[in-house]
């Protein structure tokens, strides 16, 4: 059956065109219920003995999806309806749907009533598309109530009061969520249950606690319209909220309009915007702009800091009464920050988020619903309002709980409980907890995954070794460098003497995509997880272990295919020729970053493995210094190693790690590699090439560096990278460490280096700042990085060994990829350093040290240090909130530093000082590592 609509659409020249809208409808399509006698049952998701078959509308969906991800709730039929608009509304909610529907565990069964002849409907005149909508959920509801016959009870499940009445008013079985929640005689679940805000909305359990009698706290934030076009006139400013980890009533949003970062300072200002909201910003009048020295370090007592914490002027120093700003005899010595204040959400960036219960008594009669406070462990966060019938069993847990609403006659804004992680103070519950705050996928691989790998043991076939398009490369002495323990090798690298005095390099990377296939179930999961992700004590894959320990890993002594990138190069270390070809190698020795140094430094060896390390270690430095000449910066990051107990996993040692050159040699030839790569997939593919760029900073992003060096006698010169590479080099102290800790505050300053798709942006936009490289790509780690898999993909077109995937043809497909591979990376990062961070708190919980540190950034009460024997870095308070009076400090902007009004102590940026390190639980289930001047 064949049903048209017909609209007339205007085009840009101003032609009136007609066009035919043709909707198919048929009358085969199936419920899903093997209670049916008239549908085929082999196609039946739901349950053969189900009494009570659910239709949800698409509110219900949007908003209890993690009451609908509980096994409980079963035996549903998603209409394709609802499907659709959740998919226009929220892609996250649609993705977890989807993901439901799929399970073969759950009974969810997705019904086509758009397309059925039965259960279609047509929009009638004056009618919304959202009532249009919710008649055709109800026509569904009452077309499966028939075709069953009375077999199973059919229940419409909607929260709008309007949709229930006109279902119930139509003779369909119709109630809200928390209704039927409650006839399952399952009070664990009613703590799923979000409790809605609107007033049209049909409540089991309203708060008492009428408008009229409760405070307004925030002020109402304006509506999109007007959002919209204070952003054209230049009265608001779009931009992310990052809320400052040391502080969180204090907030930064970048803003491109002013070119620069709006301070925003305390709750009322933030107006109820989360850290990563993006956010609209008013600008507050000039005379309540904050100096960047005047905001202060928060400690643990300020969560319960009252919401107006906004200073009045700029002359009030925030939160604490007994500090002065500026110079000695001149408070206004220093340019103010712009501040504001956020007026509305353009995009929210809720979550779930994890932390514990603030501990509280038992309310009397417990067993019935208790009010409590959910603690994250992000500061960041402000505290949560839920309702539990738990509280007992939910005190000594850490739990997930998600974000409903905030209302701006609320304090803290409102949420439900979602599941119990495990054991507050438990190491396996921590881990996951970091794991879940980072969005990281842990969950095993699906069978679908796994059957696409090929079976164990597996073996380089005589097929691969007559395959024209793969050399055989066996011959070679090949060998890897990693660092220790490594399982997952994915590049190798070989240094072999030509006649003619050259060299033949090359550089041999797993050949993952000969197993992960464009489209395949395995393809679709790497793509959506983007990266391994290494915690201290595992690592969670992108691939399934089968793959990146064995059949792709370029373990010694056994053969493995590859794609190689092979140079002829001169003594000099210049580049004759480059060729790229698939390849079979077998690699003599599995060596670590340490034993490669070894033998590189022991005089005694001579054999061939230890003159080809050599030979390429002389190379590597030429090619350094030629990229540093060329204005790549040595920059540095504060990388901690654990040495970890094999049985208990607990960290015995902690360090700083060591780079060697070892490592350097290795950096060297995988960035050639890349660069080369990059050269030749985008001479061939200039509009879909995957690439990756690094943003130059601005000089805004650089001004706390060059602030911090002139304060210690320091003029760098930030004009170009290059510059700032031979002013980071001419940066030497008397102190050992300096040289480093100016890089690590350098690299602070910079941008992320990112994916993009070329015809994304222009060419000069594809510079990499930090390795001063016009093109650059990832290409060395496809057992880690699926980045790495579209790029091998890519240069196999290129070199016409295989067509390009249907894919690249589509380019906002290929930017989606790549803005989730920027995610997966980040978060991966993040998730690395919360990792650090525990294990740290898990080493010193039992070892309280004293120790040296350098000062690093200045605040109005106290500063924040770097350690660097344990990478560690946090704050050192000067004042607390209890003191009185002869407590006064004053900060002096110009020498970077913080001076007590008697002149008898003060401290300056990159100062050494002793400290004290020691964990501490100053507020309950929520430890830290507490520094203290000794």
């Amino acid at each position: 059956m064949l049903h048209s609509k017909t609209f007339v659409k205007k085009t840009r020249g101003g032609k009136v065109n007609k066009q035919v809208r043709e909707h198919y409808l048929r009358d085969d399509i199936y419920c899903g219920a093997p209670i049916c006698k008239l549908c085929d049952s082999s196609a039946a998701r739901l349950s053969p003995s189900a009494s009570t078959i659910l239709v949800l509308d698409t509110n219900v969906v949007l908003n209890q999806i993690d009451l609908l991800e509980n096994p409980a709730i079963d035996d549903v039929v998603m209409l394709s309806v609802v499907l659709d608009e959740v998919k226009n509304k929220n892609m996250g909610v649609y993705n977890r749907v989807r993901a439901l529907c799929s399970n073969s565990l759950r009974r969810f069964f997705v019904f086509a009533n758009e397309h059925h002849k039965d259960t279609f409907v047509k929009e009638m005149a004056k009618e919304s598309k959202n009532d249009r909508n919710d008649r055709a959920i109800r026509v569904a509801a009452q077309w499966y109530q028939s075709h069953l016959g009375g077999a199973a009870r059919v229940l419409l499940i909607t929260n709008d009061k309007e949709n229930k009445r006109k279902a119930i008013a139509e003779g369909i079985s119709a109630e809200t969520i928390e209704s039927y929640v409650k006839s399952l005689d399952r009070p664990d679940l009613l703590d799923l249950v979000v409790q809605p805000s609107s007033e049209d909305v049909e409540m089991e359990e309203v708060e008492d606690l009428r408008p009229s009698k409760r405070k307004v706290i925030y002020t109402e934030h304006k509506p999109m319209s007007e959002i919209t076009s204070g952003l054209h006139r230049g009265i608001y400013h779009q931009g992310k909220l990052r809320v400052n980890r040391y502080n969180p009533f204090e907030a930064y949003v970048g803003s491109e309009s002013i070119g620069d970062e709006i301070i925003i300072y305390g709750r009322t200002n933030m107006n109820r915007a989360f850290d990563g909201d993006i956010v609209a910003v008013e600008l507050l009048p000039q005379d309540q702009w904050h100096e960047e020295k005047s905001l202060s370090i928060a400690d643990e007592e300020d969560e319960e800091e009252d919401v107006h914490l906004v200073p009045s002027s700029a002359d009030d120093a925030p939160r604490t009464t007994n500090l002065v700003q500026g110079s000695a005899g001149d408070t206004n010595a220093v340019s103010s920050r712009p501040s504001g204040c956020v007026v509305g959400i353009i995009k929210r960036n809720w979550h779930s988020y994890c932390g514990s219960l603030e501990p509280m008594p038992m309310p009397a009669g417990s067993g019935g619903t208790a009010h409590a406070l959910f603690v994250s462990k992000d500061r960041r966060i402000p505290k949560i309002r839920i309702h539990t019938r738990q509280l007992e069993n939910l005190l000594d847990k850490r739990i997930i709980v998600a974000v409903d609403s905030w209302d701006r006659l609320s304090r803290y804004p409102s949420g439900h409980y979602v599941r119990t992680i495990g054991e507050i103070g438990d190491r396996d519950t921590e881990s996951e907890v970091v794991l879940i705050e980072n969005d990281i996928n842990s969950r095993p691989f699906s069978s679908q995954v796994l059957a696409c790998l090929p079976p164990l043991p597996w073996s380089v076939s005589s097929e691969d070794l007559a395959n024209p398009i793969r050399q055989d490369l066996r011959d070679l002495r090949v060998f890897s460098v990693d660092p220790p323990g490594c399982k997952d090798i994915d590049d190798a690298l070989h240094c072999t003497a030509l006649p003619s005095g050259n060299f033949e390099v090359g550089v041999h990377i797993a050949d993952v995509t000969n197993f992960v296939h464009p489209g395949s179930p395995l393809d679709d999961e790497a793509s959506q997880r983007g990266t391994s992700v290494y915690l201290v004590e595992r690592r969670i894959d992108m691939l399934p272990k089968p793959l990146t320990e064995d059949i792709c890993s370029l373990r010694s002594d056994v053969e493995r295919l590859a794609f190689s990138v092979i140079w002829e190069m001169t003594p000099e270390a210049d580049i004759i020729s480059t060729r790229y070809t698939k390849s079979v190698i077998k690699s003599c020795a599995a060596l670590s970053y340490i034993e490669a140094q070894a033998r590189m430094d022991d005089s005694r060896l001579m054999d061939p493995l230890t003159t080809d390390l050599r030979n390429m270690n002389v190379l590597a430095k030429k090619m350094r210094s030629r990229r540093i000449e060329r204005g790549a910066l040595t920059l540095a990051s504060a990388e901690v190693k654990f040495q970890i107990d094999t049985e208990t996993h607990d960290p015995l040692d902690i360090g700083m790690y060591q780079i060697r050159e070892a490592n350097q040699m290795v950096e060297e030839f995988m960035l050639a590699a890349n660069v080369a790569v990059a050269d030749k997939i985008l001479k061939h593919f200039s509009l879909c090439s995957l690439l990756r760029r690094h943003p130059s900073p601005t000089r805004e992003m650089l001004e706390p560096l060059l602030r911090t060096a002139a304060a210690v006698g320091l003029n760098l010169d930030v004009s170009s990278s290059k510059a700032l590479a031979e002013s980071l080099d001419h940066a030497v102290g008397d102190d050992p460490y300096f040289n480093k800790l100016i890089r690590i505050l350098a690299t602070r300053c910079m941008t992320q280096a990112v994916y993009f798709c070329s015809g994304d942006l222009s060419p000069p936009e594809y510079h990499h700042y930090g390795l001063a490289a016009p093109l650059y790509t990832h290409f060395t780690s496809p057992i880690r990085r699926y980045a790495d898999v579209i790029v091998h993909r890519l240069l196999s077109a290129s070199l016409g060994i295989y067509k390009l995937p249907s894919i690249f043809q589509d380019r906002p497909h290929l930017t989606s990829i790549a803005d989730n591979l920027n995610y997966r990376h980040r978060n991966a990062q993040m998730a690395s350093r919360a990792s650090v961070e525990l294990h740290t708190l898990i080493y010193f919980r039992k070892r309280p040290t004293d120790t040296e540190a350098r000062v690093v950034k200045i605040r109005s009460n106290g500063f924040i240090v770097f350690v660097p024997k344990y990478g560690i870095e946090g704050p050192v308070y000067l004042t607390t909130r209890s003191e009185k009076g002869g407590g006064e400090w004053f900060v002096d902007e110009q020498q970077q530093k913080i001076k007590k009004m008697d002149g008898s102590l003060s401290y300056s940026v990159l100062q050494t000082v002793r400290i004290h390190m020691e964990v501490v639980e100053p507020q309950p289930n929520r430890p830290k590592l507490q520094l203290t001047l000794t």
